[in-house]
This record gives structure tokens, C-alpha cells and sequence, in this order.
């Protein structure tokens, strides 16, 4: 019955090699490959890969679809994340079962949390509800998996296709997921279809078949065998599935189709959605290499939650199994179908009965298994969040421990400085369009920083000749490195974005943004340009009247006023800037650039300090475009949905 150790592996097929002593059967495998032939062998590879490459494109088609439809929604979604952790674990939930990927999600998180708009404890609560998400994907495939795959797939195809040609954004976007939707279950089927059924292949006039079969029941029974310690192989064949094709959805797919072709029971398909759980926390790690302390802090905590749960399933492993066995309704092994549950089965659905009792039987344990593993699946996540939600404090500050910050002063950095700079690389972000145009959002937000922070140490520059600046004038020139890399990543993340899943609104989002990036990245070169000449000016001795500090003091105040204009409403998107005092800023600007620079001809033609009155013009000029540089951010901003 459910838990014992000594279970044959496969049901009725495995019966044969009960009676074999332990011994008999503790040879290494060899499968030879006479058995099938080399080629035979490749083609069946290769039909296995196709069926998974449909299963895994129709779920990118259907999750980018979704998100899509979903369009702004999504990054209205992530902004509960700020509540608290039961809000960030329906957030979680949410984002994970419209992207259909709790790798994603997490990696997501990781992203924000190095982008700092979500704090260390604010992403564990998402983590939780990410895991729990994931097991949607389960129940979709159990539950539409009671009928005829290949007889829905492509009826369900064909009515997303005419709805993709639609010009309506929405329609079209519905059109991808229903054809998404499609593709996945047309995938599935063609999968179970690679994946030889053992019964069939036992009753196969071909020798080689049979002999097949044989050897590689002898070896997942010999794993089988060695108690509590075959539950932790096959846990670790889970870990390493996941990782190979880096998705715990399709993982969880291809064991409800090798557990319903008799390859494996439900105990060791268990077994391997728990290996599921840990090797989907890999790919947040990955993310989290080169990010800053707090993500990495966040890829810990989803690892060690996720073993935390594994640890406390495996010590009460065959007593949960036994339970989801006994609160789930019909029989995963054909030995166990009752009689009533035969005669309904067979009453519900005759048009199975042709094929004989044997083929009846395989039927009800092809639709049982698939919703008993869902269930342990989704009571195993649920479990584990009731069980350690309430420790997700303790959860932060174990990984700050464990994960220390490298040695400082002890001081924060200053906004915008060298030392608060992050930046992501767009090469890790899922296809998740809409949260990384959150994220791009709060970079471009920072390069606004970064550049103001350029401009006013430039100010403090000019204004303080008798001091020494080399520290703060190497700083700043630094920044206009980081600059350029940071508008680089931004620029190249918003490409990203606009080959990624977005609504028709978000992509006029996307043309805003870089126009805003380039904007922002020119005014940072103007700063650059600034530092130098002010160092230029002191280095070499080009004295101006003190009355040009006044000058260039209170010229400084209107690009200052300029970019607070503009950086409020990069923060807050929901009001759109005043043009009418962008235009009234840009004139002042203009005026004042005039007058400075009149004064300073005039000072030329007195035949005073020609070469200082040169360098405080090409810091009129470089001041003056700053402003108009702004002026076509307050433009962008304008366009933004």
C-alpha cells in the first residue's frame, strides 16, 4: 500500500521482478543498444525534445499573452508588494500563475529587491506565494487531461489563430494565449505520445521492445530499493530535470506523463516534485551573482525555504503521501480499482470500453495520478508557507547573517554617487515585459540621480576654488563612466522589453522611456564636460570676478528647479508635468544665458582675463543645453501612457 518501501516501482508491468531476490538485481544497468538500435534510439530523442519544445513554446506564447492582456495590471500588481508579506505572498501567487513560471517570478524579485523597491522582507513573502502559484500548471494539466489531448489541441489552436490577425491590441493578445493554450496541451499530447507506454511495449511481438522495457525496469527498481534512501535519488533526479530544462511547470509535466505511462508510481513521482522545488531556486541564484547585497540575500532566502519545506517533507514523506492518497478519490495502481469505481469510469465513458479491461484500468490511473500529484504538489506549498510565514522574520535576518556585506566605513553612500550606482544586466531578466518595465522605470530614476548628484557636485567645484576637490573631481568623472554603462543597461533592458510580452500601450511607455534614457545620458556628458572645464579653470589659473560665482550660483538654482521638475514625476507617474512651467523654466534658462554671456563679452573687450571669460562661456553653453536636454525629458514624460 502507499509508503511501503518494498512497492514494486511500476504497477503491474514491475509485478515480474517481485519474486527476484535483492541480490538478482543489484547489477550495474547496462542498456544495451542492440535492444533498440542506434537509430531508433535517436528518432525516439529526437520526438521526445520536439513534444517538449511545442509544450514549453506554447507556454511562453500563452504566458506572454496573458501578460499582455493583463498589460499595466501587472506592475499595479507588484505594487502590493510594499504591504506586507501576506500581501506580497498574493502578489506572488498572482504574478506567478499569469507568467506561469515561479523561476521568473523569483528572478523578478531579485531584480527589484537589487533595484531596491523591494526591501529583504518584502521578497520573502512573494517568494512563498511564487512557489504556491507554480502548482497551477499541475491541475491545468490533470484536469483537461481527462480528455482526448490530441482531440482538443488543435480545435483550441484553431480558434486563437483568426483572433492573432485582429489589429485590436487585446483581441490580438487573447488570440496568443488561447493559441498558447493550445500548443501547450497539443505539446503535452505529443509528448505522452514519445513516451512509450510500459504495457504496450510488454505486449510487443518485437524482442527488443520487451528486453527494453526489462532493463530499465530493473534499474528504476533497483532505485527503488534502497528504502528511504530511493526517496532522496529520485528527489535528486527532480533537482536535476529542473535544472536541465529550467522550468519546474514543464518538470512537473514530463512526471505526470512518465508517471501515467507505468514508468514510475505516485511515491517516486512525489519524490521528484520535491527535487522540482529545489531546482527551481537555482536559476534566482544565478540572478543573483553580481547583484547587490540584499538580492543576494533574497536568492538564500527562497533556497533555504525551499529546503527548509523539502527537510520537513521527507521526514513525514509517506504518512503525506499515504493522506493525499486517502483525501484524493480513485486508485493510482490498477491492482487497487475497485470494482464501483471500474463500473463508473465505465458507465461515464464507454466509448474505452473496446480495448478491454486492461486498457480500462491504465485509463482511470492515467486521470487519477496527474490530480493526485497536484494535489501533493499544492498541499505540500501550502504546508509549507502556513508552516514558516510566520517566521519569515527569522527567515531575513538567518541569510544576513549568512550572507555579510563586504567591509565599509559604515557611512551610506550618497544619492546618486559612485558607491550607490546599480545596475542590472538585461541578460538575466525573464520574458516578464511589463515587471521589467517596472524595473527599467526605477533605473531610469536612479540615472536622474546619478546625473543631478554630477551637477551639483560640479556647482560645489566652481564655487570652492580655494578647497581641495581632487577626491570629489575624480568621483564625478568616474560617474560619467557609470553613467554611460548604467543608460546603456536601460537602453538595452527597454529592447529587451520591446521584444518581450507588452501590451500596444506599454510599448509607447518603452519609446518614452529611451527618449528619456538619452536625455538623461546627454545631460550626464554635459556634467562631465562641466567638471572638467571648472577643473580646467582652477588648474590652470583662469581667474573670474567673484561675481560670476553669484552668477553661475543662482543659474545653477533654475537647472536645479528644472530637475526637480522632472524627477518628480519620473517618481510619481501618475500626474503628468506642467508644460507650461517647463516652457517658463527653459525660457529663464535661455535669458540668463544671454545676459551671463553678454557680460562676459564685455569683460573680454576690457582686454580682462580672456582665456577664464572663454571657459565661463562654455559653461553658459553647457549649462544651457542641460536645460534643454531637460526640457525634452519634461517632453517624454508627456508621451508616457
Amino acid at each position: 500500500m502507499v509508503g511501503a518501501t518494498s512497492t514494486p516501482m511500476v504497477c503491474e508491468p514491475a509485478c515480474k521482478f517481485s519474486s527476484r531476490t535483492r541480490h538478482q538485481i543489484t547489477h550495474k544497468f547496462d542498456l544495451k543498444m542492440e535492444h533498440i538500435g542506434f537509430g531508433a534510439f535517436v528518432m525516439g530523442l529526437l520526438y521526445v525534445l520536439g513534444a517538449l519544445g511545442i509544450f514549453l513554446f506554447g507556454m511562453k506564447v500563452m504566458s506572454e499573452g496573458i501578460q499582455k492582456v493583463a498589460g499595466e495590471g501587472m506592475r499595479r500588481i507588484m505594487a502590493t508588494m510594499t504591504q506586507n508579506r501576506f500581501f506580497g505572498l498574493m502578489t506572488g501567487l498572482l504574478v506567478t500563475c499569469l507568467v506561469q513560471s515561479s523561476s521568473a517570478t523569483t528572478v523578478m524579485v531579485v531584480s527589484f529587491v537589487n533595484a531596491q523597491l523591494l526591501t529583504l522582507m518584502e521578497s520573502i513573502g512573494v517568494i512563498m506565494g511564487a512557489n504556491l502559484g507554480t502548482t497551477l500548471t499541475g491541475w491545468i494539466i490533470a484536469t483537461v487531461g481527462k480528455f482526448s489531448l490530441a482531440k482538443i489541441a488543435l480545435p483550441i489552436i484553431g480558434l486563437g489563430l483568426p483572433m492573432i490577425f485582429v489589429s485590436k491590441p487585446k483581441i490580438k493578445s487573447l488570440g496568443e494565449v488561447v493559441v498558447g493554450f493550445g500548443l501547450l496541451f497539443f505539446g503535452l499530447g505529443e509528448l505522452k505520445e514519445a513516451v512509450p507506454d510500459v504495457k504496450s511495449l510488454l505486449k510487443s511481438t518485437e524482442r527488443a521492445d520487451q528486453l527494453l522495457v526489462q532493463d530499465i525496469q530493473a534499474l528504476i527498481e533497483q532505485l527503488n530499493s534502497f528504502g528511504f534512501g530511493s526517496v532522496l535519488i529520485f528527489l535528486g533526479i527532480g533537482v536535476l530535470l529542473t535544472l536541465l530544462v529550467q522550468s519546474s511547470s514543464a518538470a512537473m509535466g514530463i512526471t505526470i506523463i512518465v508517471a501515467i505511462n507505468g514508468w514510475i508510481n505516485f511515491e517516486i513521482a512525489a519524490a521528484i516534485v520535491l527535487g522540482e522545488n529545489i531546482g527551481t531556486t537555482v536559476t534566482a541564484w544565478l540572478a543573483s551573482l553580481g547583484a547587490n547585497l540584499n538580492a543576494k540575500r533574497a536568492a538564500r532566502a527562497h533556497l533555504i525555504f525551499n529546503l527548509a519545506g523539502v527537510c520537513w517533507m521527507l521526514a513525514a514523506f509517506y504518512p503525506f503521501i499515504a493522506m493525499v492518497d486517502a483525501v484524493m478519490p480513485g486508485s493510482i495502481h490498477q491492482a487497487d480499482i475497485t470494482q464501483e469505481e471500474f463500473q463508473a469510469y465505465a458507465k461515464a465513458n464507454p466509448e474505452n470500453g473496446n480495448g478491454g479491461e486492461d486498457k480500462m484500468k491504465k485509463a482511470i490511473v492515467d486521470v487519477n495520478i496527474p490530480l493526485h500529484l497536484s494535489l501533493f504538489h499544492t498541499l505540500f506549498n501550502l504546508c509549507n508557507i502556513c508552516l514558516l510565514i510566520g517566521f519569515a522574520p527569522h527567515l531575513g535576518r538567518l541569510v544576513e547573517k549568512l550572507v555579510k556585506p563586504e567591509k565599509t566605513t559604515g557611512e551610506d553612500p550618497p544619492p546618486g554617487s559612485l558607491a550607490a550606482i546599480y545596475y542590472e544586466g538585461s541578460g538575466v531578466l525573464p520574458k516578464t515585459g511589463e515587471l521589467n518595465l517596472a524595473l527599467v522605470e526605477a533605473e531610469v530614476d536612479r540615472l536622474a540621480a546619478v546625473t543631478r548628484y554630477m551637477f551639483e557636485g560640479f556647482v560645489d567645484v566652481f564655487e570652492h576654488p580655494e578647497e581641495d576637490r581632487g577626491k570629489l573631481i575624480k568621483e564625478l568623472i568616474e560617474l560619467e563612466d557609470k553613467c554611460d554603462e548604467l543608460a546603456f543597461e536601460i537602453t538595452q533592458t527597454l529592447i529587451h522589453c520591446t521584444t518581450d510580452s507588452l501590451a500596444g500601450e506599454s510599448a509607447l511607455h518603452v519609446t518614452a522611456l529611451l527618449r528619456v534614457t538619452a536625455e538623461l545620458e546627454d545631460i550626464g556628458d554635459c556634467c562631465h564636460r562641466l567638471v572638467q572645464l571648472a577643473h580646467r579653470k582652477y588648474r590652470k589659473h583662469r581667474i573670474l570676478p567673484d561675481e560670476t560665482k553669484k552668477e553661475i550660483k543662482v543659474f545653477s538654482e533654475q537647472i536645479l528647479d528644472f530637475m526637480d521638475l522632472y524627477q518628480t514625476h519620473l517618481k510619481d507617474k501618475t500626474v503628468l508635468p506642467d508644460m507650461e512651467e517647463a516652457e517658463q523654466i527653459e525660457e529663464r534658462i535661455d535669458t540668463s544665458r544671454k545676459m551671463l554671456r553678454k557680460s562676459a563679452v564685455k569683460r573680454m573687450k576690457e582686454a580682462v582675463n580672456v582665456k577664464a571669460e572663454i571657459i565661463y562661456i562654455d559653461i553658459l553653453n553647457e549649462m544651457e543645453r542641460i536645460g534643454n536636454d531637460a526640457l525634452n525629458v519634461v517632453h517624454a514624460l508627456n508621451h508616457m501612457v
